[in-house]
């Protein structure tokens, strides 16, 4: 019905693509195709090829309409719902998530990537039974909530037999980087043929290679382009090629085809072309209104342009476009008019408040109350797409100057959350040039800044949140100070790129505060002792920052707010040396997980991958560098590689580390994110110092500790005094050494103290410099830090050697390197080893380290999804778990465990702590 050119005979190639496709889920593979090209070209006659050829294959089909309203996850409902049933199977928050969403059940608005995951689920349940084909057509009018889940199982698909064929004008942000099979125009030959069969009389050669050109083959353009033209306009051909887009010149050949019929028709096609759903029976209801008779179906059927079957069907979306283009405002205003009027308030108040939105003659507060209710309720379902459409119209609604500018804020803030960054913008412009109060206001420059540290985490966000800070001081304290937690976290991040707004003007400014009312709550300890941080120092900020970490490990902190101020545990430990915040950032990272917070999770997950370094556990690390990674590319959020930059640092890795960070000092100094900069030059300092470079690590060091950021600097202050020892700059060394103390001291905890002992240890001679280093070693001992402790033994031992004590000196290299040697620290373990050998003992090179079967015998290395299953598979994680977990389909969990376990020899999970050994390192894709 689309298109009556079916000639696929002259497709040949693009069918033998689809049929590998199908070939290929019908084998038990996963496959994804985007089918991209102009209107008209034959990308729905291809999908109709895939659906007849689809046998064995379960199938189910949705397609977007253009429209301007935004019904939440219709498309994806429309796809989803005939395998419905086998939600049952999904993970209770999975299940419930889906529920919500398709307005099935009432719940607090599920996550949107929680959303996609329970789709993931849903097919692959669906695929167990036999293969599945899902068909999407017109990708590009899909509502944006279904687009964006439908492109996260295209990027999830693994092992599940599911093929998932998506037909688009244009290739969107959301479908970029997926296989892709462009349709373009009939080869010459073809064309000829074509038009030929779509003229009813004799033609010129050189008008009808003139058509050809111009239309570039299109069939739809060939076949639809000479229908109503008079034989001096096919004498002449269609004009000047480029002069009106063939789009325009398709969709005028189908206006002058419906100006052909009664006017009765032409109004039934205007109004089946103003519902988007195409709902035939709210079609009729509505015809009985404006007294259109269903004869005047008849013609619009004779002519080929419409069906009403069981749903209303255009011959192609540009018949649709043409149809409702073509009428004039007060047309469109009564059809819709009827439409409202026809929908039932109570099933479906949603689409009954769009079209009297679309029929209103001008601001009408009753429609614009309907659409913020309605906006709520897709709020609710998760949809904040939806959301943001609908209070964008009740904008254009409303008279009253107060509430417009209000409903321009709320479609601002509902756009922000829905990522739509521009839009966001384009809203705030809106509001501000209404008539704002001062509350208004205030929330229009908190709005500004939001945006900008959600859409860059960069420089411009700090001072944005700080002038909002202060104009929310006069109207609501409480937001006030947790606007300057935010400015305070803004500038954190843009560190010594931050220009105005900086850490210290912001601690400044906050501290100029007056006590809060609630001085035990988290956001004003985290505030106070932040501030005081920044401008009085880490002793002075030591209790209370202690203070706001015993009231973050509280059990009485809502889920929401331990998500919402995740970052604050993670500033205080690092600032005061303290690594007891491991158990309070794993609760964190499991309430992302369970609520499917995937915006939270890569940083909650970055920051435990930096601990797992901190520790020596290199594996876990890499698992979560991985897992990083699967998070990113499902949701297409930046992030830079802190962990990964960090490990390979630790582990000497010199050309790793430095094409790490390399790249991530250009991007993140084009992006004003100061602290990826410092963080970078730090990492480099430990790689060079771990090789014994130590000109290269002073450099690198120094660039990090000149950058004086709060935390990161303080971290590159310990290389920067060893390198500076070994090069001869003491004063360099003895600097850094007090800044070093002021910090360790007032943290107080065996991390930091033990730091410096091994610091002050380098710069000593004699009996003091012997009694630091072993109080070193002893305090480091006691805490999660093996580098350092490893660390503290190799100094400790070439001190005792060039003290030619060489027995003592032996023992401490001796567990240096097997510490070192054993964690893969191999540019320390290197420098040990050389250590050791000049004291005389013989030491073998470290031998390549592979995964062993059971029986000894050496495998095929595992790759980096398969090592990641294989661990949490070890560590009890049941195949649903581990699903969820990765953001996978269970089926792609059982078909990694399969290879993990013929690639190890075993047969069951309970071999696989015997099989996996602790440095297991997987093979990281490139």
């Amino acid at each position: 019905m689309r298109e009556r050119w079916t000639g696929l005979r002259d497709r040949r190639a693009e069918c033998g693509v689809l049929d590998r496709f199908l070939d290929a889920v019908r084998a038990g593979e996963s496959r994804v195709l985007v089918v991209r090209g102009e209107p008209g070209v034959g990308k729905t006659v291809l999908l109709d090829y895939v659906s007849r050829q689809a046998s064995g294959c379960r199938l189910v089909r949705a397609a977007g309409v253009q429209s301007e309203m935004e019904l939440v996850f219709a498309g994806l409902h429309q796809l989803c719902a005939p395998v419905l049933d086998h939600a049952e199977r999904l993970p209770l928050p999975q299940r419930e998530a889906l529920r919500i969403a398709f307005g099935l059940s009432a719940g607090p608005a599920p996550d949107r990537f929680l959303v996609s995951l329970a789709v993931l689920g849903l097919l692959s349940e669906a695929a167990g039974e036999q293969p599945l084909v899902c068909l999407v057509d017109d990708e590009q009018w899909l509502d944006r909530a279904s687009a964006q889940a439908l492109a996260f199982v295209a990027r999830r698909l693994g092992a599940e037999p599911v093929g998932l064929v998506f037909g688009a004008w244009v290739l969107g942000e959301d479908l970029a980087g997926l296989p892709e099979l462009v349709v373009d125009g009939l080869p010459a030959k073809d064309a000829r043929a074509l038009l030929d069969s779509a003229l009813t009389g004799t033609i010129d050669e050189r008008v009808r290679e003139q058509i050809v050109a111009e239309t570039r083959g299109n069939p739809l353009a060939l076949l639809e382009l000479p229908r109503g033209a008079t034989p001096a306009e096919l004498a002449g051909g269609f004009g000047l090629p480029g002069v009106v887009p063939l789009t325009g010149r398709i969709e005028e050949s189908f206006r002058r085809q419906m100006e052909a019929l009664p006017a009765q028709t032409q109004r039934l096609l205007l109004l089946a072309a103003a519902d988007p759903t195409g709902d035939v029976l709210l079609v009729w209801r509505a015809a009985g209104h404006l007294g259109i008779p269903v004869q005047a179906l008849a013609p619009a059927v004779d002519a080929g342009l419409a069906e009403f079957g069981t749903r209303v069907r255009f011959r192609h979306p540009l018949v649709r476009s043409a149809a409702y283009r073509s009428a004039s405002w007060p047309e469109r205003q009564e059809v819709h008019a009827a439409l409202a009027e026809a929908t039932d308030p109570q099933t479906d108040p949603d689409r009954r408040a769009w079209h009297r939105a679309q029929a209103a003659a001008g601001p009408d507060e009753e429609v614009a109350a309907e659409l913020e209710r309605s906006a709520g309720r897709a709020q609710a379902r998760g949809g904040l797409a939806a959301a943001a459409a609908f209070l964008e119209r009740a904008v254009t609604l409303t008279a009253n100057p107060a509430r417009r500018a209000g409903l321009a804020l709320a479609a601002a803030q509902a756009h922000l959350r829905a990522g739509a960054f521009g839009k966001a913008r384009d809203l705030l412009a809106v509001a501000e040039t209404g008539h704002l109060d001062d509350g208004q206001d205030a929330e229009a420059d908190l709005l500004r800044g939001q945006i900008a540290f959600a859409s860059g985490l960069g420089s411009d966000a700090p001072p944005l949140l700080l002038k909002a800070a202060k104009r929310l001081e006069a109207l609501n304290i409480d937001l006030a100070r947790q606007t300057y937690v935010d400015a305070w976290q803004a500038a954190f991040i843009a560190g010594h790129l931050a220009g105005a707004g900086d850490l210290l003007e912001v601690s400044r400014a906050a501290r100029a505060l007056p006590p809060s009312a609630q001085p035990s709550r988290l956001v004003d300890l985290a505030l106070d002792g932040f501030a005081l941080l920044v401008t009085d120092g880490p002793a002075a900020a030591a209790p209370v920052l202690r203070q706001a970490t015993s009231a973050f490990a509280s059990a009485d902190i809502p889920a929401e707010e331990i998500l919402r101020w995740s970052w604050i545990t993670t500033v205080t430990d690092e600032a005061l040396w303290d690594d007891r915040g491991w158990s309070v950032t794993v609760r964190q990272v499991q309430l992302a997980r369970d609520a499917g917070a995937l915006a939270q999770l890569p940083i909650l997950l970055n920051r435990m991958g930096v601990r797992a370094v901190w520790s020596g556990d290199f594996a876990t690390a890499t698992s979560l560098i991985t897992e990083v990674a699967a998070v990113c590319e499902a949701t297409g959020a930046p992030l830079a590689p802190v962990t990964a930059m960090m490990l390979a640092a630790f582990r000497g890795r010199e050309a790793e580390a430095t094409a790490l960070t390399e790249s991530t000092i250009a991007q993140a100094t084009a992006a004003g994110q100061g602290i990826s900069v410092t963080v970078a030059h730090w990492v480099t300092a430990v790689l060079y110092n771990g090789l014994s470079r130590y000109e290269e690590a002073l450099a690198a060091a120094r660039q990090a500790s000149e950058h004086r950021h709060v935390v990161v600097s303080v971290w590159a202050l310990p290389e920067l005094i060893l390198a500076a020892a070994r090069t001869g700059n003491p004063r360099m060394a003895d600097d850094a050494l007090d800044r070093l103390a002021d910090t360790t001291r007032a943290g107080g905890t065996g991390m930091g103290l033990g730091i410096e002992a091994r610091c002050r240890a380098l710069l000593s001679d004699g009996e003091a410099a012997e009694g630091h280093y072993r109080e070193a070693i002893d305090r480091l001992g006691r805490v999660r830090r093996r580098p350092e402790v490893a660390r503290t033994h190799l100094v400790y031992g070439e001190w005792l050697r060039r003290e030619r004590r060489r027995g003592e000196a032996r023992e401490q290299l001796r567990t240096a390197y097997q510490m070192l040697d054993a964690m893969g620290m191999d540019g320390f373990a290197e420098r040990a080893r050389r250590e050791l050998v000049a004291t005389g003992e013989t030491v073998a090179t470290r031998a390549a380290q592979s995964a062993r079967t059971p029986s000894g015998q050496a495998s095929e290395p595992l790759t980096a999804q398969e090592a990641q299953v294989a661990r949490l598979a070890r560590d009890g994680l049941s195949n649903p778990e581990i699903a969820a977990r990765l953001f996978i389909s269970v089926r792609t969990v059982q078909y990694h465990l399969s290879k993990v376990f013929t690639k190890l020899g075993i047969s069951s999970r309970g071999q696989l702590h015997l099989a996996l050994p602790g440095d297991l390192e997987p093979v990281l894709p490139r």
